[in-house]
């Protein structure tokens, strides 16, 4: 079909990504389910319903209901069905078997099915989930009159798991996006998707909670929760309000046993908020998100630490180091200082600051509260976002472009640098990088992340020696 691929992303740790069993993310293979699928019903789109309208008459009294409601929403979800090719040998990924047995690899086709949310009729932007797209060879969509529709993927952010598609722009409804920053705990909800591919479906509950951050697999984070069921083959489908407006892209459920274990009401969905600015900075990006950087080393605070700063322990984020020439530098902070709260939101450790700089813009300004010897202190700053070419680190790494590591994985114990593409016939390429490692150490110095990588190149190494993962194997070659 005439579209963009799903950009692949690299996996370069496989066995941490056994960690995230625990978060039932993703919509699920269903070959042998895609017959059996049930198509919703028609529904013609009007404007939404003010709560006040939404009881019907029935046997000459007033029974609420939310049909109403939903006839006018329901046409703007839509079902999401990818497929994706795959090589299979008996000898897996044996690279010595395989080219000595080409003819016993075959080709499989890998479908799964999630949900979708047009957001823009006009121009036919749906929103769903990055986790039911990745990797994905061929997208296409089902509206809820029956029409299947080839998707052009326009970008994903893995990070955040949202991901934008455009579908030919005829005859579609779509459902406006609200501040989902009013959001209340005990607020109602409404969930819509193709759990388990049935087929359009409706579960309903309350806001548990906001702003959760404490998924594990997860990114960067700031959920809705809902006890609205939420299954596979829901993920990218619509959380709406009573009035129909959206509040949230339906993503995971939490269940110990796994995600088709069912749904036990600890249900996440993506705040419109979140979803809204990285829409937006796909469009201005190519189909990228880009994201500034204090520029600061942090770990939590220890009971002598807090002491000191006059904190509880697990109150705020300690500051143990600041690049030089950073967005830090810029501010003021200092090694030492105790980051309590930014933009009045508080931060109780090391990862929540993470968190919350991951979810800014590059270029964002924030405020920061601080504790510097006991005493409290303001100071705003403004977050820069790292340059990726190697070739400002080092000549020897030219034609190398580099990239954080999902964040999914740094959650669960991962750092490093990943090497997202080198150019052909570069130093680094003849020197056997390749795109798709990951750094894990280097001669330059000690580093954990992109930040730090570069910052420590301020005294670039005469030897410059990588240790990489690659594959689930480690290794380490010399940059000549």
């Amino acid at each position: 079909m005439n579209q963009k691929h799903v950009s692949r992303a690299p996996r370069p740790l496989p066995t941490l990504l056994v960690l995230a069993a625990a978060a039932g993310f993703g919509g699920f293979a269903a070959t042998a389910m895609r017959d059996a699928l049930t198509q919703p019903g028609h529904a013609e789109p009007v404007p939404a319903l003010p709560v006040s309208q939404l009881p019907q008459t029935a046997g000459g009294g007033h029974v609420p209901s939310l049909a109403p409601m939903l006839e006018r929403v329901m046409p703007a979800v839509v079902s999401v069905h990818t497929k994706q090719r795959v090589r299979v040998s008996p000898f897996g990924n044996d690279p010595v078997f395989r080219r000595m047995f080409p003819e016993l690899t075959q080709e499989r086709i890998n479908e799964s099915l999630g949900s979708g949310v047009i957001v823009d009729a006009a121009r036919g932007y749906v929103l769903t989930n990055h986790h039911v797209i990745e990797n994905a060879d061929d997208v296409s969509v089902t509206l809820a009159d029956g029409r299947t529709l080839k998707a052009e993927f326009l970008g994903s952010d893995p990070d955040t798991d949202i991901a934008l598609m455009r579908i030919p722009a005829e005859r579609l409804s779509a459902i406006a996006m609200t501040d989902s920053s009013t959001l209340r705990v005990g607020d109602f909800a409404v969930a819509i998707g193709n759990p388990f591919g049935v087929g359009q479906t409706v579960t309903s509950g309350i806001i548990s909670a906001v702003g959760r951050s404490n998924l594990p697999g997860a990114g960067f984070q700031n959920f809705i929760q809902t006890d609205a069921s939420i299954n596979p083959g829901n993920s990218g489908g619509a959380l709406v309000d009573l009035q129909g407006r959206l509040i949230g892209i339906n993503t995971a459920s939490f269940n110990p046993h796994g995600s088709m274990a069912g749904n036990i009401g600890l249900s996440f969905a993506i705040p419109t908020n979140l979803a809204r600015s990285i829409m937006q900075q796909l469009l201005e990006n190519g189909g990228q998100v880009r994201r500034g950087t204090l520029g600061i080393e942090t770990r939590d605070l220890d009971a002598r630490s807090a002491q000191a700063a006059g904190l509880a322990s697990g109150q705020g984020a300690l500051i143990t180091r600041v690049y030089p020439d950073s967005s830090a530098a810029a501010a003021g902070l200092r090694a030492g200082d105790v980051i309590v709260a930014t933009n009045g939101q508080r931060i109780d450790s090391a990862e929540a600051f993470r968190n919350f700089q991951g979810l800014q813009a590059a270029n964002a300004r924030i405020s920061l509260d601080i504790r510097r010897d006991g005493k409290p202190l303001q100071l705003s700053a403004q977050l820069r976002e790292q340059a990726r070419d190697g070739a400002s680190l080092d000549a020897r790494l030219a034609g190398v472009t580099f990239a954080e590591l999902p964040e999914s994985l740094r959650r669960q114990g991962a750092s490093g640098v990943l090497v997202s593409d080198v150019a052909h016939g570069s130093r680094a390429a003849q020197s056997g990088l390749r795109g798709g490692d990951v750094i894990l150490a280097a001669s330059s110095g000690e580093f954990n992340d992109l930040a730090s990588f570069r910052a420590s190149f301020h005294n670039p190494p005469q030897r410059l020696l990588l240790r990489l993962w690659r594959n689930g194997q480690r290794g380490q070659i010399l940059i000549q």
